[in-house]
């Protein structure tokens, strides 16, 4: 006997516990010749006759995913492509993964869900994305983000790291925004995709724009809404017409990116933009090569842009642009010159180095995972 699943039986309560319903959803009690249920009590003993129940089968180098927890994309999430190859694999309950996951979720991860999943990264023929292939469904989604995750903590940490040069930050890019459209910010209809805790919204708000914002945390939307800002639900994005769309360290996180912005791209005016930023790692296939899950976030060797579980697209810069041509978008730029006249901060050396290297580590380099993209056949 392998082990047992609790579960009351008296006629007052059905439910089973997470072990008993992980087995369930996997199929194998459906599977009689592998597992014969017993009654002891109000116990409920399952006895493996045949052995321990597979979680997934292999060949040729190429697991398939049954872990119910996971589902498994079978084209490149930025273009479409079915062409892709598999260059990493690890299982998620054993190390290195195991122990990056105990690391990065200050050991609250429950296991139980990640057994027998395998972290897979592919990497795209046509476009160069590199994405897991099998990723969390919705059920693990909410069990990372509401328990493995501690909400309260995140958010004093995140008050912690605000400083002002983080604020200002975000003054001149709404300010670039604004003087792009050359319309009073009254008049400017912003959406904040993801929004977090809300403090770009807040900022665009800030400067007269009418805000809105779109976001699944129960916390972050109950703190936006306390200091003001609208909050619509996905299905609502279609009531209105947006100038602009802000998607800030998103689109790493989505399942479906490309049929993400195909649906924000029809709830822009004719004359609408979406930004788009994401974690950008130029020496990424450096990074891969070496594999050092022990490297923290921010170093050189950091594996953060690829984390298991939450960052499943890795996108090159030619994916973004890949995305955004399958789309129908195509990218535009706010004039340099612009950006120059609405960049704060030029106190000491160092700041005033960054903001005349920036626009044009962004716009003529090309460098950074920061794009803004419009309706193609937009005349301007």
């Amino acid at each position: 006997m392998l082990g047992f699943f609790p579960s009351r039986i008296n006629g007052k309560s059905t439910k089973l516990n997470k072990t008993f319903a992980e087995a369930k959803c996997a199929g194998i009690l459906s599977q009689p010749n592998k597992w014969k249920p017993k009654l002891d009590g109000n116990i409920i003993i399952c006895v493996c006759v045949l052995g321990f129940f597979p979680s997934r089968t292999s060949g040729n180098g190429n697991r398939k995913m049954t872990n119910c927890w996971f589902e498994t994309r079978k084209e490149c999430p930025a273009c479409g492509s079915a062409a892709f190859q598999i260059i990493y694999e690890a299982e998620y309950d054993r190390p290195p993964i195991k122990d990056y996951l105990n690391d990065f979720y200050s050991g609250r991860v429950e296991f139980d869900y990640l057994e027998g999943a395998v972290y897979i990264l592919c990497e795209c023929d046509i476009c160069g994305m590199i994405f897991q292939r099998d990723i969390p469904n919705r059920t693990l989604m909410e069990r990372l983000y509401d328990h493995w995750i501690n909400s309260k903590e995140s958010f004093k940490e995140h008050q912690e790291s605000t400083s002002l040069d983080y604020y200002s930050r975000y003054v001149k890019e709404i300010m670039q925004i604004i003087s792009y459209f050359n319309e009073k910010p009254f008049r400017l209809n912003f959406l904040d995709f993801g929004m977090g805790w809300g403090n770009w919204a807040l900022m665009a708000k800030a400067f007269g724009c009418e805000v809105y914002g779109v976001e699944l945390s129960k916390e972050c939307i109950a703190h936006a809404q306390s200091n003001g800002i609208k909050v619509i639900s996905w299905d609502e994005i279609h009531q209105y017409q947006f100038d602009f769309i802000n998607t800030e360290q998103v689109f790493e996180h989505i399942s479906e990116p490309l049929n993400t912005l195909k649906y924000l791209r029809m709830a822009l005016k004719p004359n609408g933009i979406v930004k788009i930023s994401v974690p950008t790692a130029n020496d990424i296939d450096r990074r891969l090569k070496i594999m050092d899950w022990t490297s923290p976030k921010g170093s050189s060797n950091s594996l953060n842009p690829v984390a298991p579980l939450e960052h499943i697209n890795f996108f090159r810069r030619s994916s973004l642009i890949k995305m955004a041509e399958v789309a129908q978008m195509e990218e535009v730029y706010i004039p340099i010159l612009k950006q120059y006249q609405y960049t704060t901060g030029w106190s000491g050396i160092r700041n005033i180095a960054k903001n005349i290297i920036l626009p044009i580590y962004r716009n003529v380099l090309k460098k950074q995972n920061y794009i803004f993209l419009r309706n193609v056949g937009h005349k301007s």
